[in-house]
C-alpha cells in the first residue's frame, strides 16, 4: 500500500499541464507569411505558394471546385506565369496552445498593368515534423482599398 501511495503522489506532483505554445507559433507563423510574400515578390506569387503549400493544401477557386492536395496544385500552377505584382502583409496571428497549428490574416494588394487590386486573406498553417510552416488552406477575397 506504501509504494501505491508514493507512486499516487509522484503521479499527482507532475505537472501534467501543457505549456502554451500558440505565443512562439505566432510569431513564427507571421515570418513565414511574410517569407511567402518576399518570395512571391522575388521569385513570383505560383513559386512561393508552392513552396509554402502543404502535402495537404486545399485552395478554394472561384466558380470552380477547390484543389486539393500538393500534387493538384502543382499541376494546375506549376506552369502560370511569374507574377511579382501580389504582395500581402499578415495583420494578425492566432495558434493553439498546442502551437502546430493557426492562422495568419492581412491584406494583399495586386497591381495590374492599369488596376490596382485589395483583397484580404487568412491561411491557415501547419507546423511540419521537420519545424517549418506550411499552409494547409489559403483564401481570401477582395476588399475596397484599406485604410492602413
Amino acid at each position: 500500500m506504501k509504494k501505491f501511495i508514493i507512486a499516487v503522489i509522484l503521479f499527482l506532483s507532475c505537472n501534467t499541464k501543457q505549456q502554451d505554445l500558440s505565443v512562439q507559433a505566432e510569431k513564427e507563423m507571421m515570418e513565414a507569411d511574410v517569407a511567402m510574400s518576399n518570395m512571391a515578390t522575388k521569385d513570383g506569387f505560383y513559386k512561393a505558394l508552392l513552396y509554402y503549400a502543404s502535402d495537404s493544401v486545399i485552395i478554394p477557386r472561384e466558380g470552380k471546385l477547390p484543389m486539393f492536395g500538393a500534387t493538384e496544385v502543382n499541376e494546375a500552377w506549376s506552369a502560370k506565369p511569374v507574377l511579382t505584382t501580389l504582395t500581402w502583409k499578415p495583420l494578425r496571428a492566432e495558434a493553439a496552445t498546442s502551437g502546430d497549428m493557426g492562422y495568419t490574416f492581412g491584406y494583399a494588394t495586386f497591381v495590374g498593368k492599369d488596376t490596382i487590386t485589395y483583397t484580404n486573406y487568412c491561411t491557415i498553417w501547419k507546423k511540419q515534423k521537420d519545424g517549418t510552416w506550411k499552409f494547409v488552406y489559403d483564401g481570401g477575397n477582395n476588399i475596397p482599398k484599406p485604410n492602413n
